[in-house]
């Protein structure tokens, strides 16, 4: 190899060293940023808890709840809402678990566009609901749908067949006409499950029976409305709620919104170390004599 290929070789090199010391302090810059936002939460804070779209039951959920009730550094909980509502199951241990925050630390609830059925649920385990003037809330009550095929299936000349050990089996079936005892139990279902709703709201929002009844007629509120009928304290948006925090709990509005993590999304730095660290810090040799390899984001 001649002198002027040796002195090429060099430079090529140089550049690569560079452009390698380049790449790891802007990695280094990204994971200093993201551990930033998570060592926020070792100084006083706001956790501010995001209930999005369809609730459902969640382990990991409820542990980061059950954590955020020990964490001292907490101060208080704002829960943003937005969704329509889910399982009565799912809303019932999220309520379970806001209360559970809320015997040791204030709960401001925010609703957005939605906080209806289940997701209003949510919000009566705050201390405070906001909501904005065209927010949808409310939607009290309980509903059960299904279907019955048994006239299309006649047409089709199907003939369903089924061995079940009770007549209540199974029902509602869709390949079954119902019958008044499936319909009676169904509507026992149904009254058991509203009388715990519409008892949870009556309690938390300190209605009278017939407020009560108004309210839980199954109809959706805007927020204005619900301002009226009792189903919300004040109209606004976050800022409401800090201002609420600092009047009634004396929480600074400076300190910093911290929001909570669980699941996935609680192990971004170990996701982000591992795909940036793990691919420009390891043994790995670069060379020029063949082919090069270069990592980007996914």
């Amino acid at each position: 190899m001649d002198a002027d290929a040796i002195l090429d070789r060099r430079r090529l090199k140089r550049r690569l060293t560079f452009w390698r010391i380049a790449a790891a302090l802007a990695v280094a810059a990204l994971v200093a940023l993201g551990i930033g936002k998570y060592t926020g939460r070792d100084k006083d804070h706001v956790a501010r808890l995001w209930i999005d779209g369809f609730i459902a039951e969640d382990r990991d959920r409820d542990e980061a709840i059950d954590k955020l009730v020990k964490k001292k550094r907490a101060k208080a909980v704002i829960v943003r809402i937005n969704s329509p509502g889910g399982t009565t199951a799912g809303a019932e241990e999220l309520y379970n678990g806001l209360r559970r925050i809320a015997e040791k630390k204030p709960v401001v609830a925010v609703i957005g566009t939605i906080g209806a059925s289940g997701g209003y649920i949510v919000a009566i385990a705050a201390d405070h609901i906001i909501a904005r003037e065209t927010s949808l809330t409310g939607s009290i009550g309980v509903l059960f749908q299904s279907a019955e095929f048994t006239g299309l299936m006649e047409k089709l000349g199907i003939v369903p067949f089924s061995l079940k050990s009770s007549p209540l089996k199974g029902q509602p079936s869709p390949i079954e006409p119902m019958t008044d005892e499936v319909r009676q139990a169904l509507g026992a279902l149904l009254d058991d499950s509203y009388v715990w709703f519409k008892t949870l709201v009556r309690n938390r929002r300190q209605l009278d029976e017939a407020a009560t009844r108004h309210a839980a007629d199954g109809r959706v509120f805007t927020g204005r409305q619900a301002v009226k009928n009792g189903l919300v304290d004040a109209l606004g948006d976050e800022r409401a709620a800090r201002t609420w925090l600092k009047e009634k709990h004396d929480i600074p509005k400076k300190l910093p919104l911290v929001d909570v993590k669980w699941g996935k999304e609680a192990d971004y730095i170990a996701r982000l170390l591992d795909s940036l660290g793990g691919k420009l810090f390891k043994n790995e040799r670069l060379t020029l004599d063949g082919l090069i390899s270069v990592w980007h984001p996914q």
